[in-house]
């Protein structure tokens, strides 16, 4: 069984061995210009936690994953090019920096259970060159809404998925 929960500072290594398995990933697959140089540093990590937005997934007490979910306004999402935000009123949470073992499946899924079981309207993005993370975006009924810009200028797509409420 996974439990998702607030990451700590006595997770930072944890996490990071995490990101950087989860950096290979993406080499492997072509992905060969998000996160680098670096990044995520200690020091994103840390900002995520100090937010109260840094999450761990633990599976048999080994963290296996961990993910930012920070609530808006994000400003890099201020504005949005070829295209239009799905919902551009209600507030929404902002999901970044999914990271996983190889070796461990199916986590997107439980990432995005955790989040819609706290906002109904959830905005993400990612690199072009990051299709795995673009299939599980589509997969999970995401829409790409236009391309975002980066505090570092690095062009992002855009993605919104709004929850019915039903």
């Amino acid at each position: 069984m996974r439990v998702i929960r607030l990451a700590t500072p006595t997770d930072i290594a944890d996490i990071m061995r995490v990101t950087e398995a989860a950096k290979l990933i993406m080499r492997s697959s072509g992905n060969m210009h998000q996160w680098v140089n670096g990044y995520p540093s200690e020091a994103v990590i840390e900002n995520d936690m100090e937010q109260n937005g840094g999450y761990v997934v633990e599976e048999m007490g080994r963290i296996v994953g961990y993910f930012a979910f920070l609530p808006s306004p994000d400003p890099t999402y201020l504005r949005i090019y070829n295209g239009h935000w799905l919902d551009d009123v209600l507030p929404y949470h902002v999901v970044h920096r999914i990271a996983s073992y190889p070796d461990v499946h199916n986590i997107f899924s439980d990432i995005m259970a955790f989040c819609f079981n706290h906002d109904v309207n959830i905005r993400i993005d990612t690199h072009k060159d990051n299709l795995i993370m673009q299939h599980n975006l589509l997969k999970h009924g995401f829409t790409c809404c236009g391309i975002i810009y980066l505090a570092s200028g690095d062009e992002r797509l855009a993605y919104q998925k709004l929850k019915s409420e039903n």
